[in-house]
């Protein structure tokens, strides 16, 4: 890396519907609490950021009350989002306490995408020696599975369908495969990623159009778990039509934009279906035991053995990040990450 490469900062901004523009500037000096980090990779959020990228969130929402980086900001044109940086600690300001990464250490962060950040070194997760930071910039869709697996709650012999198998359903996948469970089946249009499910630990892979005979002949009166987490506005009454009598829903995707058409009464009303949301900003309230930290150590114990980084199908410099914003957003890829540079 150049000198002048070195000093700026490049980083993504949204500027309108389906507009981002990379913006350049010098690189930021650490304040007192702070760590510089130089990043390798960062990884696009199929969800919450696809729907950003789209218009489709309300501009006066906050972005997340609960990250650091993003605390006070809101969903109005232009702003700069992302929230899944992996890279290394170039130099520190003063004032760190003991403990604190150590410069040429890797590190994730939930900062928004840029070549080049500041942030406080409590906010810096340490990545594990034998996680490589393709997959660790993946994390964030690990902890979201691990949030849906505390919603859920799977018991042992439950029938589970995940509608969905996108990364974030391929992830909960590959985790539900560890339980002891009386069978798994994956529901997915893409004949890519239900050959993908099948691979990450599904018992059975089929499209929603062959979803409600496949289940029930499966799954005798049908699932008693469901998780909805395609993103697709039809799947939430799908995947009610697939519960068992008092089967759970967990809903996973944030359907914004538009209305999400439900059909409350016939089955839902009679079979005691019940639906409950889940968000990864906060924990289940039943968990008293569980803290933020607790779920993100969680995850980092298991993407040690979760191959996410295979699921990436697009890789795009930084500075071409509309590129991989439109693909996505045309159905085209499964994972991608922004390039910033060399992990070495």
């Amino acid at each position: 890396m150049t000198g002048s490469a070195a000093a700026e900062r490049l980083s993504v901004w949204f500027e309108g519907p389906r507009r981002v523009a990379v913006r350049r500037g010098p690189a930021p000096e650490p304040a007192a609490g702070e760590a510089r980090v130089r990043t390798t990779v960062s990884a696009i959020s199929t969800g919450t950021e696809l729907a950003a990228w789209r218009g489709d969130l309300d501009p006066a929402l906050p972005r997340d009350e609960t990250l650091g980086a993003h605390t006070g900001g809101s969903f109005r044109f232009p702003f700069s989002y992302g929230y899944a940086s992996v890279g290394r600690v170039e130099t520190r300001g003063p004032g760190i306490p003991a403990g604190a990464p150590e410069v040429g250490s890797r590190v994730f962060a939930f900062v928004p995408h840029q070549s080049v950040f500041c942030t406080p070194v409590d906010d810096l997760l340490p990545v594990p020696a034998d996680i490589p930071d393709e997959r660790a910039a993946l994390f964030p869709y690990l902890e979201t599975a691990v949030n849906l697996l505390l919603d859920g709650a799977p018991r042992i012999g439950e029938r589970v369908v995940v509608v969905g198998q996108g990364t974030l359903g391929l992830a909960l996948t590959a985790l539900l495969s560890r339980y002891p469970l009386g069978g798994l089946i994956a529901v997915e249009p893409k004949p890519e990623r239900r050959r993908r499910s099948l691979e990450f630990g599904a018992q059975g892979a089929v499209t929603p159009e062959e979803a409600l005979e496949h289940v029930h002949r499966a799954f005798p009166g049908g699932a008693e778990l469901v998780f909805e987490v395609s993103g697709n506005r039809s799947a939430l009454d799908a995947a009610i039509r697939v519960a068992t009598r008092d089967g759970r829903v967990i809903a996973g995707s944030w359907l914004a934009g538009g209305k999400t058409p439900l059909e409350l009464g016939g089955w839902f009303h009679r079979g005691r279906v019940r639906i409950v949301s889940s968000q990864v900003s906060h924990l289940p309230p039943l968990e008293s035991s569980w803290t933020i930290e607790r779920r993100r150590r969680t995850a980092w114990e298991l993407l040690g053995s979760v191959p996410l980084e295979s699921l990436v199908t697009l890789r795009v410099p930084l500075p071409d990040a509309g590129k991989a914003y439109a693909r996505l957003d045309a159905g085209e890829e499964l994972a991608a990450l922004l390039v910033s540079s060399s992990s070495g």
